[in-house]
C-alpha cells in the first residue's frame, strides 16, 4: 500500500515591489490573525520604517533587540505575553526575523515577515539560525504567515548584506548536489521539486549576476524573488536540505574558528565555490559561481572575507563533524585535498 504523505506550510501572503511596506495592514487582515501585534525589531531598521510599520496598526508594543539569541527569544516571548500580543511582526534583518520566528513558534501564535534587507533566505523560510558561543543552531520553526517585501527598502539596505544574500542563493547549487549525493548513498529522501526549484534559483542570480548593481531597485526586486523562491524550496522539503549542504557547513565552522569575521552568506559564498570543484572537479561550475560572486562585488576568497588561509583550511577539513548531515565533505578532506581545492580555485 501507499502510505507516503506530507505536510507543507508556506505563507498565505506574499506581497513583493515597490512600496509594498504601506499594504502591510491589507496583507494582515486578510489573514483574520486576531488581537494586537508585537513589532520585533532592531535599532536601525527601527530608525528607518518602524514608524510607518506602527501607523498602520493598533500595536501592542515594540521590541528591540540589538543580537539574535535564545535570551532573546525568551525575551520577545515575556513582552508578547505581558502585552497580550496577538501575533508578531519580524521587522528588519536576520536578527529580529529569526527571534520573531523562533517566539512565534514558542508562543503559538502568527508571525509576519518584514525585511528590510534581502541578506538571507531566512526571511520567508521554516528555519531559524539562531547563535549561542562559538556554536549557530539552525532551529526548526513554522515559516511567516505573510512576508513583506519592500524594494524600495530592500534597495536603501547596505549592498554588502544584499551581496551577501545573493551569496546565500548561489551556494544553492552545492547544497542540492550534496542532498541529491545524500540521497544516493545514504538513501536521505530527496524532493524533485524542491530541489529543482532550489537549483532554478541559483542559476537564475547567476545568470543576472552583470545586473544586480548597488542602488538600483529591480537589483533588490531580483534578489527578493530569489530568496523567497528559495525558502519556499525548505519549505516543500520540510528541511533545510535544498539550500544548505557542505558550505554551509564549513561556514558554521568559520563561525565558531573566527566568531563575527565575515557575513553568513560571504562565507558560503565562497565555500560553494570550493565545494562545487569538490563535486566536479576543474571542469565543474566552480568558475561560474566564482565569476558571478565577483560581479556583484562579493567576496572570493579567504582573504576577502578576512580569514587567513590556514584558518579557512582547518574549517573545511574539520567542517564534516559540525553536525550529522551527509554531504561531499564525506568523514573529512584530507589537507592534501584541502589544499588543492583551495589552491586550484583561488580561494586560498
Amino acid at each position: 500500500m501507499f502510505e507516503k504523505t506530507t505536510w507543507i506550510k508556506l505563507p498565505r501572503n506574499v506581497l513583493v515591489g515597490h512600496g509594498v511596506l504601506d499594504d502591510l495592514a491589507a496583507a494582515v487582515e486578510d489573514l483574520y490573525l486576531s488581537g494586537r501585534p508585537l513589532v520585533v525589531t532592531s535599532p536601525t531598521p527601527n530608525d528607518l520604517v518602524g514608524d510607518r510599520v506602527r501607523a498602520q496598526f493598533d500595536v501592542a508594543g515594540t521590541t528591540a533587540i540589538e543580537t539574535a539569541s535564545f535570551d532573546a527569544v525568551e525575551r520577545v516571548v515575556a513582552a508578547a505575553e505581558d502585552a497580550e500580543a496577538g501575533y508578531l511582526i519580524g521587522l528588519g534583518g536576520g536578527k529580529p526575523i529569526d527571534t520573531a520566528k523562533m517566539a512565534s513558534d514558542r508562543l503559538g501564535c502568527g508571525f509576519v515577515s518584514v525585511p528590510t534587507a534581502a541578506s538571507h533566505d531566512g526571511i520567508v523560510s521554516g528555519r531559524s539560525s539562531i547563535p549561542e558561543g562559538d556554536t549557530r543552531h539552525s532551529v526548526a520553526a513554522d515559516p511567516p504567515l505573510a512576508v513583506v517585501a519592500d524594494t524600495e527598502t530592500l534597495a536603501e539596505a547596505p549592498w554588502e548584506l544584499t551581496t551577501a544574500g545573493c551569496a546565500d542563493i548561489i551556494s544553492n547549487y552545492t547544497a542540492v548536489k550534496d542532498w541529491q549525493l545524500a540521497h544516493r548513498l545514504k538513501n536521505v529522501e530527496y524532493s524533485e521539486y524542491a530541489g529543482a526549484l532550489s537549483q532554478m534559483t541559483a542559476e537564475m542570480l547567476v545568470e543576472s549576476a552583470e545586473a544586480i548593481k548597488p542602488g538600483f531597485e529591480e537589483s533588490a526586486w531580483l534578489v527578493a524573488k530569489a530568496l523567497v523562491s528559495s525558502g519556499v524550496a525548505m519549505s516543500i522539503a520540510g528541511s533545510s536540505r535544498p539550500a544548505s549542504g557542505a558550505e554551509h557547513l564549513i561556514s558554521h565552522q568559520l563561525d565558531r574558528l573566527v566568531p563575527g569575521a565575515a557575513l553568513h552568506g560571504h562565507q558560503v559564498g565562497v565555500a560553494a565555490v570550493v565545494t562545487e570543484y569538490l563535486h566536479s572537479g576543474e571542469r565543474g561550475e566552480w568558475a561560474d559561481i566564482r565569476d558571478a560572486l565577483e560581479a556583484m562585488g562579493a567576496p572570493t576568497t579567504a582573504s576577502e572575507l578576512g580569514i587567513d588561509d590556514d584558518t579557512f583550511l582547518e574549517a573545511l577539513t574539520t567542517a564534516h563533524s559540525i553536525r550529522d548531515r551527509y554531504t561531499i565533505l564525506g568523514d573529512g578532506v584530507s589537507e592534501d585535498a584541502a589544499l588543492e581545492a583551495a589552491t586550484f580555485t583561488g580561494v586560498i
